[in-house]
Formats: C-alpha cells, structure tokens, sequence
C-alpha cells in the first residue's frame, strides 16, 4: 500500500505538468509557440475603436452601399491618421501593418468603380490584421 501512496503524488504531479504544458502551447502554422507568445496583443495598445470603425465599414458593403461605405470608411482614416503620434512610436512594424492594410481598404472603396467583392476581401483582411494585433 506504502507504493500507492507514492505513486498517486508522483501521477497527480505529471498530471499538473501536462496540463500547463497544454495550456502552455498552442498550434501555428509553422508549429508550436507558447500561447503567451500567440495571444501576445501589439504595444500598439487596444485597436478596438478603429475595429469597430472598420466592422460597421464592412456591415456597409454588405448591404451593397459602396458609396456608402466610402463616406464611412473616411472616419477610420482620420481616426487613425489622428492617431499616428500616439501609436506608430510604440511598436513602428506593427502600426505600419495596420496602416497598409487601412491603405488597401480605402483603395479598394476609392477605385472609380469599387468592386464589392474586393472592398469585402480588403476589409476582411484589415479586420483579421486588427485581431491579430489585439492578441485574438
């Protein structure tokens, strides 16, 4: 009985081990990265307010009103080009990615005849860059 004793700590204890190793690790594309690592947010800080900008820009498209939302999407511009002093010198790189795919959304609505299926592509990949950005 004395080896039961011993061996339900040292079980419990590898238990514990596997479990922060799991809770620990989550899968990428190019293997396993700590989670810390992967949900770590940009130094940009909290992108929720121009997310929230570029959500309701995209709601737009969606009901076919590419005027619109290229009246729409004008805000998120000064929003962020407002913001560029307090943001770019946290984490240059990160802000650059953000502004470039702001870029690409406001070319694909500005286009003398946007197409709604790349005004889609074009915020959609500006909504997942912002998450990426927040650690989501």
């Amino acid at each position: 009985m004395k080896s039961l004793r011993i061996v339900r700590p040292v079980a419990a204890a590898m238990l514990g081990l596997a479990v922060l190793a799991a809770g620990y690790f989550a899968s990428s594309p190019t293997g396993l990265i700590g989670s810390a690592q992967a949900a770590a947010p940009s130094k940009l800080g909290d992108l929720g307010a121009f997310r929230a900008i570029a959500v309701d820009v995209a709601a737009v498209v969606d009901k076919g009103d590419l005027p619109g939302a290229k009246a729409r999407i004008k805000d998120l511009e000064m929003s962020w080009d407002s913001a560029e002093a307090g943001l770019k010198p946290r984490a240059a790189a990160d802000w650059h990615v953000v502004d470039k795919a702001i870029d690409r959304a406001l070319s694909a609505l500005r286009e003398s005849k946007p197409d709604a299926a790349a005004c889609k592509q074009a915020l959609a990949d500006l909504i997942k860059i912002m998450d990426q950005m927040n650690g989501k």
